[in-house]
């Protein structure tokens, strides 16, 4: 939640970490944040009230023509007050300062992530056996991080075997036709096929997940990595969810204890964070403000935060969220991010991407080689390399509409804009250090983070009447700054 007045900015942080936790991100906000770049902070302070730490700080600007003053307040959500001097402060320096403190808090959750246990169970009464679903999660996980070259190499042997298959049946000049009709095939039926990568299928009567968290402390750390192989983290996953779930009993701190002391690992109960979510009523909410039916939803058990829909159709479409969003997220961030990905059913993107790739594909075989072979002679490389750019430049019109639609139909852009820094924050601070022209240019759908950011927290979205319209003049006029620059 955000509320912005002509005074003030407060905004409210969830944090991934354990109440144990607090003093030390203040502690690490204060050591990477400010004592790097110590010439412009002043009346650097901290103090505790009621049991809540709260570090203060001032950024003063050039030549101290204008200041910020920032308080962070400890505890769940994370407070923080962002109050600029006057009107003089540019609305630019209270955005980056807002990112920079999301930025860093996301550092030290990835510490703290490094050396902390995740215990994730779904709805269903059963325990998901993590070594039958190694493969399956790096297939789901090559897909969520975006690597276009696998899918690249599985179309291209896959074109070798419908070329041969064709070539054998004498049939060769309809090939490419046969390629793309067994592709739509799988379009057609990619609810059904992505569904089988998800560890568990969320309904309305089995609607949550639950998740723990157990930040190990380093003195414990190599302990229980050389002692508790994953089988028996398994066999203790296993035996808290008989202790609870498989008898209708909520996850409890005090059982939790008990197992894993059971076992020999006498846990800090401070380090211990549990909870649920209600998945189903999230996604239905949303689903229900879009004006469609409620998607099928699976959930993979994956530390990946990301979040995908797919289908041919809003009748015949599929979520799927992993468990690493419902991690990193809270509950209004997931929905806004799952806000753009039911645009993206509703508008049926992954259908319009299809079309417009079997367009340029047919127009290269049955045009391009046919009648102007030279070309490809020459320059097929670069024609391909040039086709290729111009469809993923039309893929983020369609990605910066889904974002949007989703801040106009949820409300909620600055949910969507601290979720994609949370998710994304590597990025952007590559971003930051680079021309993002490659990022316009690249082979990934998504127009650049810094963009989609930037865009959600300054747009009027009351004057957006198309949103698609809208998204093709801002990512052109993305593209031609960048260029300018």
């Amino acid at each position: 939640m955000e509320i912005k007045t002509q005074e003030e900015i407060l905004f409210m942080l969830h944090v991934e970490v354990s109440p144990a936790y607090h003093s030390d991100l203040l502690l690490f906000i204060y050591r990477k944040y400010i004592v790097p770049y110590y010439h412009r902070f002043a009346n650097v302070r901290r103090w505790i009230i009621n049991g809540k730490e709260t570090l203060a700080f001032t950024l003063l600007g050039p030549s101290n023509f204008w200041y910020v003053d920032v308080e962070i307040t400890s505890g769940e959500p994370m407070e923080i007050k962002i109050k600029p001097s006057g009107p003089n402060v540019p609305p630019e320096v209270l955005n980056r300062i807002k990112e920079d403190l999301i930025i860093t808090i996301q550092m030290f959750e990835d510490e703290i992530r490094r050396r902390t246990l995740y215990f994730v169970w779904g709805p269903e009464k059963r325990l998901v056996d993590e070594k039958a679903l190694t493969q399956r999660k790096k297939i789901l996980s090559q897909i969520f991080t975006g690597n276009m070259l696998l899918l690249f190499i599985i179309f291209l042997l896959f074109s070798y075997f419908m070329f041969s298959v064709a070539w054998i049946l004498g049939i060769l000049e309809y090939a490419p036709l046969l390629l793309l009709l067994s592709q739509f095939i799988l379009v057609l039926f990619a609810d059904k096929i992505v569904m089988q990568m998800g560890d568990w299928l969320i309904t309305r009567e089995n609607s949550k997940v639950y998740i723990l968290q157990y930040h190990i402390p380093p003195e414990d750390l190599e302990f229980i990595k050389q002692n508790y192989p994953k089988e028996k983290l398994l066999q203790i996953k296993r035996e808290i969810y008989e202790r609870t779930m498989a008898i209708r009993k909520t996850i409890d701190s005090e059982t939790v204890q008990e197992v894993f002391l059971k076992y020999g690992i006498r846990i800090r109960p401070e380090n211990l964070l549990i909870k649920s979510i209600d998945i189903y009523r999230i996604v239905d909410d949303v689903a229900k403000k879009f004006g469609m039916p409620t998607p099928k939803i699976a959930v993979a058990n994956i530390i990946i935060p990301n979040a995908a829909a797919t289908g041919p159709r809003p009748r015949s479409s599929l979520v799927l969220i992993t468990s690493g969003l419902l991690i990193q997220l809270d509950e209004e961030e997931i929905s806004a991010v799952l806000g753009h990905e039911i645009s993206h059913v509703k508008g049926r993107d992954p259908l319009i991407f299809f079309l417009l790739a079997s367009s340029e594909y047919l127009l290269r075989v049955y045009v391009v080689l046919r009648y102007l072979p030279y070309l490809v002679t020459l320059f097929g490389f670069l024609y391909l390399f040039f086709a290729l750019t111009v469809i993923y430049f039309i893929a983020k019109f369609f990605e910066a509409r889904a974002d949007l639609e989703s801040a106009i139909v949820l409300g909620k852009a600055d949910a969507l804009a601290n979720a994609l820094r949370k998710i994304g924050y590597r990025r952007l601070l590559f971003e930051r250090n680079t021309n993002i022209i490659g990022a316009w240019l690249g082979m990934d759908p998504h127009p650049p983070l810094s963009f989609r950011i930037e865009r959600l927290e300054s747009v009027k979205l009351h004057k957006v009447k198309h949103p698609l319209l809208q998204s093709i003049k801002d990512c052109i006029r993305g593209l031609l700054s960048e260029i300018a620059y």
